[in-house]
């Protein structure tokens, strides 16, 4: 007798199989979760130049696509030169070059502006700060001699902690100074082990992206091929479309978020200069750099910049505080809209709950790279909902969520339109105005009032 195998026991045992394996690995990361996450970091530290190659031809690849199509394939067919063929390899291998070429000198001449001005001002802070820390006590001493009320308070409190702070320092602090600076050291140490191997990585990661700028069609052919290979063709259609979305949003705000810190940047050092702000070149530095954040960024930036100022000179402090106030108004209202456009489509709020999440999580990389996260997962929410709500006949639209407190059975949204707003008639529609408009297609579907309606003009 011959065994007939049938399929549907495998798909049971590996039903099971999966069930089972992931029940082990949730109760592994619920309990073992030290583990896990050191084993992680192994393969992520062993794979961070991989990782590097990957970010850096993602960021190179909007930069060569313009040189290519732009630049290189015009010149081409002027010149009578074709573009495909042996041809295809050296005109990407010129556009590669051409690429990292635009790259270097961005960052050479970003850098040969700006390092010797930052080192110039970080060696003047180190060398007049004993002078700025007596600047700042006489500008305190003078506020509290015009203020005897606020000057007695701060003698009150002073008296009344100096003392504990002394013994405190020699009981504790004095006798840990010497662990204190071995541990100062060990982490200095490791601080600068950490930036060689980050360089190292980034140099290696530079040679694996110039080799994935050259083949990226066939990696992206690749990965299709996989996924047509493993779903059907409604799912890969529909899993290649997400991927794009996922792509756009990312480039889309990674790329004009790096443009308008730049710009914030320099509009920073050129208001600074103008207004005379001690250590233009180092504010501006600091307040471009951390406005990659957003909506927390200038602040982030702003704050320490502002206390830095306040050392030399505090009424520059209080310009210096109102300045950053108007460029984040600036670039909040104005620069950002313009540059960014409608790249995330979130609101508000959730660009907040995106920061203070991911930032919880990932730190400052969580809370640059945590809105388009969350832009990615909040339009794949809103996909299955809007499918969910079509399936059912309803509407997609917001509004009528907005103004309906419920929707009855015999209410159908299917041929819903938003109300078109009229002037001086902006009062959202009600259920009432919802039934009453189901009521009038219904009698206006009805053949008898039809007749009847007829029958009444003749």
């Amino acid at each position: 007798m011959k065994f007939k195998f049938d399929k549907k026991y495998l798909y049971w045992g590996l039903t099971a199989f999966l069930a089972l394996a992931g029940a082990i690995l949730f109760y592994y990361l619920l309990f073992h979760r030290a583990n896990f996450m050191g084993g992680l970091k192994m393969i992520v530290t062993i794979a961070m130049p991989i990782i590097d190659g990957f970010v850096l031809a993602y960021l190179f690849t909007p930069i060569l696509n313009k040189i290519e199509k732009s630049v290189v394939k015009p010149l081409c067919k002027k010149a009578g030169i074709s573009t495909s063929g042996k041809n295809r390899g050296r005109i990407r291998a010129a556009c590669i070059f051409a690429t990292l070429l635009v790259v270097l000198l961005i960052l050479y001449e970003l850098f040969a502006l700006i390092i010797p001005e930052v080192i110039r001002s970080i060696q003047s802070i180190i060398y007049m700060f004993p002078v700025y820390l007596n600047n700042l006590s006489d500008w305190a001493l003078l506020l509290l001699k015009d203020n005897p009320d606020l000057e007695a308070t701060v003698n009150n409190y002073f008296n009344q902690y100096s003392a504990k702070l002394t013994e405190y320092a020699n009981s504790h602090f004095l006798p840990q100074l010497n662990d204190m600076l071995k541990d100062a050291l060990s982490v200095v140490s490791t601080t600068a082990i950490g930036v060689f191997k980050a360089l190292w990585n980034l140099i290696i990661g530079f040679i694996i992206s110039i080799y994935l700028l050259g083949s990226k069609e066939k990696f992206a052919g690749q990965a299709k091929k996989i996924v047509y290979a493993v779903f059907d063709r409604q799912t890969g259609n529909e899993m290649v479309t997400n991927f794009r979305f996922i792509h756009s949003t990312f480039i889309g705000f990674i790329g004009g978020k790096i443009v308008d810190s730049i710009i914030i940047g320099i509009i920073c050092f050129v208001c600074t200069s103008i207004i005379g702000t001690p250590y233009a070149s180092l504010v501006s530095v600091i307040v471009g750099l951390t406005n990659i954040i957003p909506f927390f960024g200038p602040w982030i930036g702003g704050i320490p910049s502002a206390l830095l100022v306040l050392m030399v000179d505090p009424k520059q402090a209080l310009y210096f505080g109102i300045l950053v106030l108007l460029i984040q108004q600036f670039d909040g209202n104005i620069l950002g809209p313009k540059i960014l456009g409608d790249s995330t489509g979130l609101s508000s709020f959730w660009v907040i709950f995106a920061i203070t999440v991911f930032g919880g999580l990932f730190g400052v990389l969580g809370m640059v790279v945590g809105v388009p996260i969350f832009a990615v997962f909040y339009a794949g929410v809103k996909a299955m909902v809007n499918r969910s709500l079509q399936k059912k006949n309803l509407p997609t639209d917001l509004s009528p969520y907005m103004t309906v407190g419920q929707i009855e059975e015999s209410m159908t949204f299917t041929e819903y339109v938003p109300p078109v707003k009229k002037k001086n008639r902006n009062r959202p529609q009600t259920t009432a105005s919802y039934k009453n408009r189901e009521s009038n297609r219904e009698n206006a579907s009805d053949p008898a009032n039809t007749n009847a309606s007829t029958d009444k003009k003749e």
